[in-house]
């Protein structure tokens, strides 16, 4: 059994050097930088791209809130890609005021392929913009959004991703799972290494991207979580993604379990896709550029599915001592706990703490902070069923409530 001790000893060395790191770089969130300077003042022009499949019951929605944006009206466009629609999106979309390009195509579903498609003709246009919007139809966008990221651009930012708010915090205990897990990330994870000087990623919506960027490639991805993918294309490259705070856009989360299931599943697929396909290449840009934005990228590539493989290997080493008798019941006990804690109670006490930060009330989310264990743990096991059954198919999640960026705001304001 003494193979099992040096294992042992091996993984809980390493687990506990990676979030080390993590923990002295969520610090960094803390720390109020000074704004970066503008490298120039101008107003761009910029294209807000909405890829919608049948969502006639939100898309106006999103459209009304980009035409009250606090900037200049004949600077924007606002372009919908009905993808693959079988209900009124499209009619509803140009009811509202958007420019719509229809597409079908039944093989190459997925959003990625909507984007390249549609950005593909505006490249061979050499359409008259600065920089474009991605953004999800469900989402309601604040007034401000537009002018927080041109100033990003003037700053000299090329990839910036906007703060990704929740629209149904208190909906269910699922709907607060996903805000309190993405209110930490936001502040630990993206704020953190922007004001470290390292790269955030980008968040699925509400981010910005300059057009000259795609030029060359256009928006060239192929696994599941685009966004993903975009942002280590870029670190590989030794470029910087930007984090803009004030850039808020509004997103609605499943309400029911077997939906965020599922969701949730379609991302673990495409994070262990980025692993197959850039993990040697992250590996290879830590040589090319020795820089610790590239290490900290090959870090976040290998702490999702790999770290929790290792985690996983370390419990299971724990029980093998102990059926070994080499570990007695009492040590055992005290190592369950100690994986246990930081994995299912910690997250609660790290949330309530980003809520004080953040001045968001506590008492609308006591029911969802007393689940958050629940939601992480169902997150382990969705990990878990991917190791082994990975399904590709895109399944959409149903909006069945129209919320406007009014109500969004009420809502807000009595949190």
């Amino acid at each position: 059994m003494e193979y099992l001790y040096i294992l042992r000893e091996a993984l809980v060395w390493i687990v506990t050097i990676f979030w080390l790191y993590q923990l002295m770089v969520s610090l960094c969130s803390l720390v109020k930088l000074k704004d970066k300077p503008l490298l120039i003042n101008k107003d761009h022009r910029f294209m807000a791209i909405i890829p919608a499949h049948n969502e006639e019951t939100v898309i106006a929605n999103l459209i009304e809130s980009l035409k009250k944006q606090t900037y200049n009206k004949d600077l924007y466009d606002i372009y919908v890609i009905a993808d693959n629609c079988t209900d009124n999106t499209a009619k509803v979309a140009k009811e509202a005021g958007a420019i719509v390009y229809e597409r079908f195509d039944t093989v190459n579903k997925t959003k990625g392929y909507a984007l390249n498609w549609f950005l593909s003709q505006k490249i061979k246009e050499d359409a008259p913009y600065d920089a474009f919007f991605i953004f999800d139809a469900d989402n309601i966008v604040d007034k401000d959004f537009i002018k927080n990221m041109n100033k990003k651009l003037c700053q000299g930012e090329d990839v910036v991703q906007g703060y990704r708010d929740i629209k149904n915090p208190t909906d269910s205990w699922v709907t607060a799972g996903y805000a309190l897990f993405y209110w930490t990330m936001h502040r630990f994870y993206h704020l953190a290494r922007y004001n470290l000087g390292l790269s955030p990623l980008l968040n699925g919506t509400g981010f910005m991207v300059r057009f000259d960027v795609v030029k060359p490639n256009g928006w060239d991805t192929q696994t599941l979580t685009e966004d993903i993918e975009f942002s280590l294309k870029r670190i590989i490259k030794g470029k910087k993604l930007g984090w803009a705070t004030d850039a808020i856009v509004y997103d609605e989360q499943p309400v029911g379990f077997k939906q965020s299931w599922s969701q949730r599943s379609r991302w673990t697929v495409g994070h262990i896709q980025c692993i197959n396909r850039y993990t040697k290449d992250l590996a290879l840009a830590v040589k090319e550029h020795k820089t610790l934005m590239n290490f900290d990228g090959l870090l976040y590539i290998i702490g999702s599915i790999p770290m929790f493989i290792i985690s996983l290997l370390l419990v299971a080493t724990n029980f093998f001592m102990y059926v070994g008798e080499t570990m007695t019941s009492a040590e055992l006990i005290y190592n369950i706990v100690m994986y246990l804690v930081p994995t299912f109670l910690l997250p609660i006490g790290t949330a309530l703490f980003i809520m004080f930060l953040d001045k968001r009330p506590i008492k609308p989310m006591i029911k969802g902070l007393l689940c958050y264990p629940l939601f992480i743990g169902s997150w382990l096991l969705i990990n878990f069923k991917c190791l082994f059954k990975r399904e590709t198919t895109w399944e959409k999640i149903n909006h069945v409530r129209s919320i406007k960026i009014a109500e969004v705001n009420d809502i807000t304001e009595k949190m």
